[in-house]
């Protein structure tokens, strides 16, 4: 004999969503639990297609899972948005089973619709934490390359003392300890661009950079250098063309390399000339650096030219980085940087960036 059970209490008490759905798109029945959830009558339920009360953006995945459902005869743990009746969005976890006999759907749905604020939060968060990891792994990679400018500069006055016309024993014995030191920094820091020149420089929200304020820095840090190799730089700065669209510590490290590599690849016996032009051409600033040092062939060089570890000179402090910071730095500003070169008569490059203002 089978037990009397009072199925409809069941329906009308069940947390979970239940539902009965018509073949031709309409709901049939709901218990209590959607109406609730939903914030809709029965009557606006039943009279409007299902479709209607679904997230615009899910309609079209929705109708596919619906004809595979009645393809494969269930559908399990298919996840879509609907839209309560005071507008808010609300995801739904289906199970369901069509009953072609009847061209009835019996379906039930559990919200889960904390459970995806969660996600979407925690999604935020690794985004978030992907992104200062790779600014971190930026700021090293700059720092680790740009330091090493300097450090050659320091280790440059070492070549050129005597040591052994310095009489006094203990003073040449601190500088060979510093000359000792040096090398093994710069061995260091050869070995941190080398970890960390796998790292990106990401588009990033870009902040006005002074180009005279911040050349002048560049040209102060790296005065022994010059000196030593009696460089000259000339400026020929436009007043209005004095802030980029670029971050401040890359329009550094990019003035920074440029001047480094003009001086560290001038041809022997010719004292480096470095000149420096900036002009405004409407909403752009184009800048150029240009060097008579001993160019590059970019006919064999081809696209290498500004990829990474990619060297082009036989100089011992070659990494293949400098290039490399520099395009990606202006390219993920939204400028561009162009090159003429050739063996013997120098290297220009011609950089453009959008305007900070006026």
């Amino acid at each position: 004999m089978t037990p009397d059970y009072d199925y409809e209490r069941f329906f009308n008490l069940s947390p979970d969503l239940v539902f009965i759905a018509g073949f031709d798109g309409y709901f049939k029945r709901v218990n209590p639990a959607v109406l609730a959830h939903l914030g809709y009558s029965e009557e606006e339920l039943y009279s409007r297609p299902i479709d209607d009360f679904v997230h615009e953006e899910d309609r079209e995945i929705t109708t596919d899972s619906r004809k595979r459902m009645l393809d494969n005869g269930s559908l399990i743990n298919f996840e879509n948005r609907y839209v309560s009746a005071n507008g808010e969005t609300v995801w739904l976890s289906w199970t369901s089973q069509p009953v072609p006999e009847q061209k009835l759907v019996f379906a039930i749905a559990r919200p889960v619709t904390q459970r995806k604020r969660l996600e979407e939060d925690t999604h935020k968060l690794l985004a978030h934490l992907a992104d200062v990891n790779d600014e971190l792994k930026e700021f090293n990679l700059i720092a680790s390359h740009d330091l090493r400018s300097p450090l050659g500069s320091l280790m440059g006055v070492f070549d050129l003392l005597e040591m052994e016309k310095i009489e006094d024993r203990e003073t040449r014995e601190l500088l060979q300890i510093l000359q000792m030191t040096g090398e093994k920094l710069k061995e260091t820091l050869n070995q941190y661009v080398d970890l960390l020149s796998q790292g990106l420089i990401e588009e990033r929200p870009q902040h006005p950079a002074p180009v005279e304020t911040t050349l002048n820095r560049v040209i102060s840090s790296t005065r022994s250098l010059l000196d030593a190799k009696l460089a000259e730089v000339r400026l020929d700065l436009s007043p209005d063309s004095d802030l980029v669209l670029l971050q401040p510590t890359h329009l550094e490290s990019l003035f920074l390399n440029l001047i480094t590599n003009a001086v560290r690849y001038a041809r022997p016996g010719v004292p480096p000339v470095i000149h420096i032009r900036s002009e405004r051409d409407g909403d752009v600033i184009r800048l150029s650096v240009s060097d008579n040092g001993q160019g590059i062939d970019l006919e064999s060089v081809g696209d290498r030219l500004f990829q990474l570890h990619e060297t082009f000179h036989n100089h011992p402090d070659s990494k293949g980085v400098g290039l490399y910071l520099v395009h990606r730095m202006v390219t993920a500003s939204g400028g561009k940087i162009e090159v003429e070169s050739e063996p013997g008569n120098g290297t220009s490059f011609r950089i453009t960036l959008p305007a900070g203002g006026r």
